[in-house]
């Protein structure tokens, strides 16, 4: 049995994502309508059949991944699937809370409906991209985000690997600082905002908005969250920290350096793709890391 399940979050997803999930489970059918109907459009439709410039848009993204890894979960929970605690790569926070019972399924999709709808609203109104600086030590890093305007390391993927996040020109300006100075990668991502970065605070009231209208429940397992990087159980503390996280990093570096200090050392990633996988091999290296996104694989897993 696995200590910690993962959830990935945008970024990962696939057209055609969810399909054998979909053909093969009754459950996968259930979670897919039942997410469409509280959606207000068929979010299976634009898994499976894209087309791909849809489903990079974020107010598609995020539920399409979020359905997906719970597909995932609920199947291996029929099967007997237990665990020690949970975390998620910023959206796939919300697949976490579910696992951990603090949100229902229909709840969490209420919140990420308007998650992805306000983020999507923020980066319209205020226009921001993301980069990937891959090599960069922290001295650099923090000349490469000295620039005129916003720019913000917005996710600690693995070591070496830093996302950064701001206002276009400052994000634009942060990537020829990185070049510059000999780093080895410095990547332009096709985002539509700039998230996890102060431009995100327009999508803070309606998601509080959201959250005062739901039942919120103290997990059975501690979630580590983006924002702390510490195994949370306080129900109050868990709900700030979802507002916090619009604007502020993703630690997942430090995350699974806790989850390590506090014994853990076996990993399910559930949903699509493998990039926790990946990230989690550098990060710790004498992990037992597993990725299940497939129906096949899922079933026949072996506990």
């Amino acid at each position: 049995m696995p200590d910690i399940l993962l959830f990935p979050g945008q970024g990962s997803q696939f057209v055609g994502m969810g399909k054998d999930l979909f053909d093969n489970s009754n459950l996968a059918k259930e979670c897919y309508l039942r997410a469409s109907d509280i959606l207000g459009f068929d979010i299976a439709d634009i898994s499976f059949n894209g087309p791909e410039k849809s489903l990079k848009l974020t107010q598609y993204t995020q539920p399409a991944i979020f359905v997906h890894s719970i597909v995932i979960y609920k199947i291996l929970e029929s099967r007997g699937l237990t665990f020690s605690g949970v975390a998620g790569h910023s959206l796939g926070e919300f697949t976490a809370f579910v696992a951990a019972g603090v949100l229902t399924f229909e709840d969490a999709v209420k919140l990420v409906k308007v998650r992805s709808s306000e983020m999507a609203n923020a980066g319209e109104k205020q226009p921001g991209s993301m980069a990937a600086i891959i090599g960069a030590n922290d001295e650099q890093m923090k000349e490469i985000c000295d620039q005129e305007g916003i720019v913000v390391e917005a996710n600690m993927n693995a070591p070496g690997q830093i996302v950064i996040s701001g206002e276009v020109d400052a994000v634009s300006a942060a990537v020829e600082t990185a070049k510059k100075l000999g780093i080895r990668r410095a990547i332009p991502l096709n985002v539509s905002g700039a998230f996890h970065s102060p431009l995100m605070k327009p999508a803070r009231e309606q998601l509080s908005d959201a959250m005062n209208q739901l039942n919120f429940n103290s997990p059975s397992v501690p979630v580590y969250q983006n924002v702390s990087a510490k195994p949370e159980t306080d129900i109050e503390i868990i709900k700030e920290n979802i507002l916090l996280q619009l604007e502020s990093p993703v630690r997942w570096v430090e995350i699974i350096e806790k989850m390590k200090m506090d014994g853990h050392k076996s990993f399910f990633e559930l949903g699509p793709g493998k990039v926790l996988h990946g990230l989690n091999r550098r990060i710790f290296r004498d992990s037992t890391n597993v990725s299940l996104g497939k129906f096949e694989e899922t079933i026949n897993y072996e506990f």
